[in-house]
């Protein structure tokens, strides 16, 4: 009878549990996709130019503190510009460069990993030496130096966003298809002549797709953490644009007067990243053959 009682009571804890995981999936998901909606229409929403300036309204706290204004929801930052919008530009701008380097990043990591699983040999070894030489590199460092040799701009800024974790995509696809490539599937096609290409994009692709895409979800929360870093430090998105890191950055001077100039966006870099990252654990438990 305390077994049962024991065993009930276990079941119960577990079915709150998974409730309670429920709804911070669900709330995780739905502020993603405030944020994808937020920054597809920022042009259309934003009250006001992300970059007209108003000195006559320089440093207006937000409309809930003593002093703010209806006509500034967040508050203005140290040229009058409205912070509210400006919010969106950057949540539009920051989730556009995290996604394309998302992309970029799983394109080229994939790629690379097929070609090494592929050629074996002196190409696996040696695209095996670059992913070695990749994660024994501190990223920011080499970010640092690629920016510091050329000028920057928004295209190398977004291929530099590109290869950040592209050697744990070549990893995964490189065990992935050296594995996929010993299964019937793939020995069948081969043998009726199927291209190396037809191999990888048609048959191999599909069957280790789960396990790449679980990647991504779990590589974007990181990227968007450093593209903000750069931009903070002032090496990311330049002026006239707005990123939040940037806004973050601009904003730690006034951190004492104007509190919400760097907290407003810090906490959406916060949300954001934590809804990304728990979104990509549901995935991964979703997906995950290890994990079924």
């Amino acid at each position: 009878m305390y077994n049962n009682k024991t065993n009930g009571n276990r079941i119960m804890v577990t079915q709150k549990r998974i409730q309670g995981n429920t709804l911070l999936v669900l709330f995780a998901a739905i502020w993603i996709v405030a944020m994808l909606i937020i920054g597809t229409l920022a042009p259309v929403i934003a009250p006001y130019d992300y970059q007209q300036i108003n000195l006559n309204s320089r440093l207006i706290p937000p409309v809930w503190m003593e002093g703010g204004d209806s006509s500034y929801f967040f508050g203005t930052d140290d040229l009058g510009r409205d912070i509210l919008s400006r919010l969106f530009y950057s949540i539009r701008l920051s989730l556009l460069v995290a996604i394309l380097g998302t992309v970029i990043c799983a394109v080229l990591g994939t790629t690379l990993g097929f070609i090494a699983s592929h050629f074996r040999g002196v190409v696996d070894d040696f695209i095996m030496m670059l992913v070695d030489f990749q994660a024994s590199l501190p990223f920011m460092i080499l970010a640092l130096a690629v920016i510091a040799f050329f000028e920057n701009s928004m295209i190398l800024f977004i291929g530099i966003m590109g290869i950040y974790g592209w050697e744990r995509y070549a990893r995964f696809a490189r065990g992935l298809a050296l594995s996929a490539e010993e299964q019937g599937y793939a020995v069948a096609v081969r043998t009726f002549g199927a291209s190396p290409v037809r191999i990888y994009l048609r048959h191999i692709l599909p069957n280790v797709g789960n396990t790449l895409l679980v990647n991504m979800t779990m590589n974007f929360p990181k990227v968007i953490m450093m593209e903000t870093s750069l931009s903070f430090l002032g090496l990311g998105i330049q002026p006239p644009n707005t990123s939040l890191g940037n806004m973050v950055g601009f904003g730690r001077d006034y951190i004492l007067a104007a509190w919400w100039m760097a907290i407003i966006p810090a906490i959406t870099i916060f949300v954001t990243t934590l809804s990304m990252s728990i979104v990509g654990d549901w995935v991964r438990d979703k997906l995950d053959p290890a994990l079924k």
